[in-house]
């Protein structure tokens, strides 16, 4: 097993350059910030980016947990990958995640300098100051039932090789460490975000009664509603359903993973 290891200080893009290094050194697994990574999926592990402080989420990173860290062992065991590539901070920081994870020494040294141009690590460095935004590099759809939330927006990269072009698609996540306090939203406002929601489908005529149920994932929506005369109330239902998933994930970061409604009564 040939280990490559990217890196560069915080917030100077390396889970962003993450793809395009591993493609061009056939490089088929990934570990960075506590998952492996191999592909568009994500094989083991429990992100850093989830812990609440930043101390957590250096511990996580380092597979200081003993259950996390095995589990990993035990999945690179299974895998068997021909290269791997560790992400971090330092070069201490990838000699202590080698060893924990019992991995074989460094082939290859990437500085984030030697693959990134100035340019490119200063909007890096300007983006985590500023906004507090994270990537991962793997798609949305395959981490959104774990950082439910968390401001989930998706970002495309396009490599060229030859004469192909790859489409990488990664996720930008900001953490509960990068807040300045407590972010909360009330099931008020949520309930406020849905009657909005109704007001851009034709044909409902209110909202009666709107119960959010929080789960460790994302909330359960259920809505009770009476809707204007119409043939193909369904199709009405599907749309609203459609609205309010839309919307709430897109505002608020929140899984939405399932919107029940139940039509209460029929107007002229």
């Amino acid at each position: 097993m040939q280990v490559y290891a990217l890196v560069g200080s915080s917030g100077t893009g390396k889970s962003y350059k993450a793809f395009v290094v591993a493609s061009e050194r056939g490089i088929e697994y990934i570990i960075d910030d506590g998952l492996l990574i191999g592909g568009t999926r994500v094989y083991e592990g429990k992100s850093a980016k989830r812990e609440k402080t930043k101390l957590a989420s250096v511990k996580r990173a380092l597979f200081k947990e003993d259950e996390h860290r095995e589990a990993v062992k035990a999945a690179i065991q299974n895998l068997k990958p021909e290269k791997i590539m560790l992400i971090g901070t330092s070069i201490n920081m990838i000699e202590e995640i080698r060893r924990t994870l019992e991995l074989p020494q460094l082939h290859e040294i990437i500085p984030i300098e030697s693959v990134s141009t100035e340019r490119e690590i200063e909007l890096a460095k300007k983006s985590r100051k500023e906004d507090g935004k994270h990537v991962i590099p793997v798609p949305t759809l395959e981490i959104k039932k774990d950082f439910s939330g968390y401001f989930i927006d998706s970002l495309k990269i396009f490599a060229r090789k030859g004469k192909n072009t790859a489409v990488e698609e990664k996720t930008i996540i900001r953490p509960t460490f990068s807040y300045m306090g407590k972010y909360e939203i009330s099931k008020n406002v949520l309930a406020q975000m849905i009657n909005l929601c109704a007001a851009k489908v034709e044909r409902i005529h209110k909202v009666m009664r709107v119960r959010i149920e929080n789960k460790s994932n994302g909330i359960q929506i259920i809505i009770d509603v009476s809707v204007k005369l119409a043939t193909r109330i369904d199709l009405i239902m599907g749309e609203f359903q459609r609205q309010i998933i839309e919307d709430i994930e897109y505002m608020t970061g929140i899984n939405v993973l399932r919107v029940d409604i139940t039509v209460k009564g029929v107007v002229r």
